[in-house]
């Protein structure tokens, strides 16, 4: 269909143009480019197949080696594991009988059941949040290449893949935001391709992953609206009832379902909007994670492109609240946001043709190879260079210990852990957190003892439960455990 944008040759931007005083006449419904790759190329499919490859080893030889970083990946597995016995899905980590749903609203964590009924181990869970990412990269790289040419459209899928959002994910075991991942990466694909109705369709979803992306679903639909303005009244209205349909059903979840289905009747985390202090506080913290963002991936020049503005909810709920893990570059938070700014700076790129700034032309033209360099050469201090340490693809005679003495727990048991023993259990025991388990006097606990700060085990166990005798039974690797003795 006609454009008046110059196309790009593979590899390279189109040289700019002057610009026109009457503004260009767009007679395609899209506001994007005319596609520059007419036949599918295999690029996308490539590259996403090499980041499940490498984000699977990552993830499934840290669970190998007993790294697992926090209890969420056997909060998840309580969950999700349920879900296959077609039972409500209780996560006694969270306290006994916590229904999952009365923390965060994530039923679509439900589609993994048939996998895990097959597999039941926590592996299933990263392999299917590997998967996951990598599909992300193929609607990323395929609009990237639309826009802009195989070079560097392929460069941004890369840049995109090895991301530092992506990396820190898949570094910090499951998280439900891996299905919000590609959602929000097919939904920018259709609107950069002015199919405005599948932009819409694939983010509506985004309500079943958690709550607060609901206004992420807002958001979309904001950027459809402004894309398609002068082109579809069907559009815009379609895009007026998603924006709204957003907005609701964030206020619904989080004001009558999650308190539903919990026993404290409210949801738990507004406490952590604001809290004690002010947006200002960690100031420095929030600058540095905008810079982090914008700089490495996107050269700052993502910020062109309306897409940008699909960052703000997210960005948002994490910088108004008073948690500080919220607002830093560590853990799941970002992964959300790296498909906006790749795709945002794909269109950036676009509209950077008709400048009349030869030096803007000129800075874009090598933006996408930069970008791919820039997370090439990060990747050396982020979590996939332990790929290349032999050391990641071994088990330590000391981690060999610590599962043998685990197997000594029958299935089916109660269990009292800490995180590192947790994702050993959950598959075939009743496990609760350290601390949290009462009124059920547990069977087992294990704990983590590397560091030596347990001194008298049992006497911590009668601190525990003082109505209940608890013995060692087993020390391995710095983990300790202990056995409940039986009355009388």
């Amino acid at each position: 269909m006609p454009d008046n944008r110059t196309e790009a040759t593979p590899g390279t931007l189109s040289s700019p143009r002057p610009r026109r005083r009457q503004g260009r006449q767009r007679t395609a419904p899209e506001t994007a480019a005319a596609p520059v790759q007419r036949h599918p190329r295999a690029d996308p499919y490539l590259i996403a197949g090499a980041l499940f490859a490498a984000y699977t080893a990552l993830s499934v030889l840290r669970w190998r080696r007993m790294e697992t970083r926090s209890w969420d990946l056997g909060i998840f597995e309580q969950a999700i594991r349920a879900y296959a016995r077609l039972q409500a899905p209780v996560a006694d980590l969270k306290g006994p009988g916590a229904n999952i749903l009365g923390d965060h609203f994530s039923p679509v964590i439900a589609l993994l059941a048939p996998a895990y009924r097959v597999f039941p181990t926590p592996a299933t869970l990263l392999v299917a949040q590997s998967a996951l990412f990598a599909v992300s990269a193929i609607p990323v790289t395929r609009a990237s290449v639309r826009l802009l040419g195989r070079a560097p459209g392929a460069a941004i899928g890369v840049a995109y893949g090895l991301s530092w959002g992506i990396q820190r994910a898949a570094d910090s075991d499951f998280h439900e935001i891996c299905f919000a991942v590609p959602l929000i990466a097919f939904s920018l694909e259709a609107l950069l391709a002015g199919r405005w109705r599948a932009a819409l369709l694939w983010a509506l979803p985004l309500v079943l992953v958690k709550e607060d992306l609901g206004l992420t679903v807002s958001a979309l639909a904001v950027v459809v609206l402004i894309r398609a303005r002068r082109v579809s009244s069907r559009a815009v209205t379609a895009a007026v009832a998603v924006a709204v349909f957003g907005v609701v059903a964030t206020l619904i979840t989080v004001t009558v379902v999650i308190p539903a289905f919990t026993s404290a009747d409210a949801y738990g985390y507004w406490g952590k909007i604001g809290g004690d202090g002010s947006v200002t506080d960690g100031l420095l913290v929030k600058l540095r994670t905008l810079l982090w963002l914008l700089l490495p991936t996107t050269g700052l020049l993502a910020v062109r492109s309306p897409l940008a503005l699909v960052l703000i909810p997210t960005l948002g709920w994490r910088f108004v609240s008073g948690e500080a893990t919220y607002w830093g570059t560590d853990w799941h938070y970002n992964a959300v946001l790296m498909p906006v700014l790749a795709l945002a700076l794909a269109d950036a790129l676009t509209a950077v043709r008709d400048s009349p700034r030869r030096w803007l032309w000129g800075y874009a033209n090598r933006l996408p190879a930069c970008a791919a360099a820039a997370a090439l050469a990060l990747t050396t201090a982020l979590p996939l260079s332990a790929l290349t340490d032999p050391a990641t693809y071994r088990k330590s005679p000391e981690v060999s210990a610590r599962e043998a003495m685990l197997r000594r727990i029958p299935d089916g048991s109660t269990v009292e852990s800490d995180v590192g023993p947790i994702s050993q259990l959950t598959s075939r025991c009743r496990v609760f957190w350290v601390g949290d388990a009462k009124p059920v006097r547990p069977d087992f606990i294990a704990v983590d003892n590397v560091s030596g700060w347990l001194k008298d085990p049992p006497g911590y166990a009668r601190q525990l439960h003082p109505d209940a005798r608890y013995t060692v039974v087993g020390s391995a690797g710095g983990y300790l455990l202990l056995q409940r003795v039986a009355a009388g």
